[in-house]
């Protein structure tokens, strides 16, 4: 299969030679390729297909619905394609047992019985329930289902999710932090920071313990906060933290944003955070996960009875993109970057490796536009999984 494009970073007409589920080569589209003017200005942006470290659903298909089958899954992971994304970790947050184990288990039924769902779904990211129990830090999470760590629970919910639990957040203020921090690292599975209330002394601890990443950095915390020390600083200036932003407008200011993508550079990366609610239209709605909350005409998706406590996101990657280019944070293939390779390097991913040679054949094709760039089409491991219509 062959795609000419203009490469995102460039901006070079390109032709890209594509072998299986692979990219076998790129070359300039010049010479006795050169296409007529007018046809080049028509080609789409190629980038790298969009990785999700954080996603709790979309469109109406939730990761954390009471009883979420099999079927659910992949009808999600399908509604993904369309927004670019060609990798994703689903987000299981806070809950009863059995129902963070039943979520575990539809999501690995998916992947046993779906090769496309198995392709896409890089691994399960457990968001709780480990996490701190202040208001603030908590956020929108049950209260009710907030525990200390549990090693022997964990390995319960790993079990059900076939050993496909890749990232956990948690909160190392609990006592015995450490020892878990450990005994997940030491299964692979990358450990996270957030929704935290923990001291200095104990984020350094869990560092020094393995965990790599903090959680949508900024958010998931007290409104008030000593101007030092506190766990905010403490995260940015600890070196072996990468960290996930939430960049779609509502969840940081700008300078906030920007003094952590300054901090920590290239492993800084952005996350959508989106729930279920994501791609539906502004109104009140009931969830599982937080109660009834109200999405905004602004796209802004808060608690009923708290306005200023968000209850995650309602927009994907491609607005977080477009608002980082937009307010002249990031220029667009370094914001698409954050969303796209790096991820992808922190979790070990080929698809690292970008657009390029050797890499795996996961494109998005774009329409660059005034509010940002748009979805044209989506090629998932060689496969066109998504055309505009």
């Amino acid at each position: 299969m062959i795609v000419d494009a203009l490469h995102y970073r460039t901006g070079e007409p390109v032709r890209i030679h594509l072998e299986g589920s692979i990219i076998a080569a790129i070359e300039p589209l010049d010479g006795p390729l050169l296409l007529p003017p007018d046809e080049l200005l028509e080609l789409p942006v190629a980038a790298p297909g969009l990785v999700d470290l954080q996603i709790n659903g979309y469109g109406g298909h939730d990761f954390n619905h009471p009883v979420l089958t099999a079927e659910a899954v992949k009808e999600a992971i399908r509604a993904l394609w369309t927004e670019g994304i060609t990798t994703c970790y689903p987000t299981v947050i806070t809950g009863a047992a059995y129902t963070i184990h039943g979520a575990m288990r539809a999501i690995a039924r998916a992947c046993e019985e779906d090769a496309a769902a198995a392709a896409t779904i890089g691994g399960i990211h457990l968001e709780g329930p480990f996490l701190s129990p202040e208001d603030g830090p908590r956020g929108a999470h049950s209260l009710e289902h907030i525990r200390p760590p549990s090693t022997a629970l964990f390995d319960q919910w790993q079990e059900a999710a076939g050993g496909r639990i890749s990232i956990v957040t948690m909160s190392p203020e609990w006592e015995g932090s450490a020892e878990f921090i450990r005994h997940c690292v030491r299964q692979g599975v990358t450990v996270s920071i957030g929704h935290t209330s923990a001291s200095p002394a104990q984020i350094s601890e869990a560092a020094a313990a393995g965990a790599r990443l903090s959680t949508h950095l900024g958010n998931g915390a007290h409104a008030m906060l000593p101007r030092h020390p506190n766990y905010l600083w403490a995260q940015l200036a600890e070196e072996e933290l990468w960290c996930t932003l939430i960049a779609d407008g509502f969840h940081l200011p700008d300078e906030v944003l920007k003094v952590a993508m300054k901090v920590k550079g290239s492993r800084a990366l952005l996350i959508s955070d989106a729930v279920a609610l994501a791609g539906l239209p502004p109104g009140s709605y009931d969830t599982p996960v937080g109660g009834r909350v109200v999405l905004t005409p602004e796209g802004r998706l808060h608690l009923a009875g708290q306005p200023g406590l968000l209850a995650g996101s309602a927009q994907m990657l491609l607005r977080h993109i477009a608002r980082l280019s937009a307010a002249g944070l990031a220029d667009l293939p370094d914001a698409w970057d954050m969303a796209s390779v790096h991820p992808a390097g922190f979790m070990a991913l080929p698809e690292a490796a970008g657009l390029a040679a050797g890499a795996p054949a996961d494109i998005a094709l774009l329409r660059r536009g005034s509010a940002g760039p748009s979805l044209a089409a989506l090629c998932k491991a060689g496969e066109w999984v998504y055309r505009r219509g």
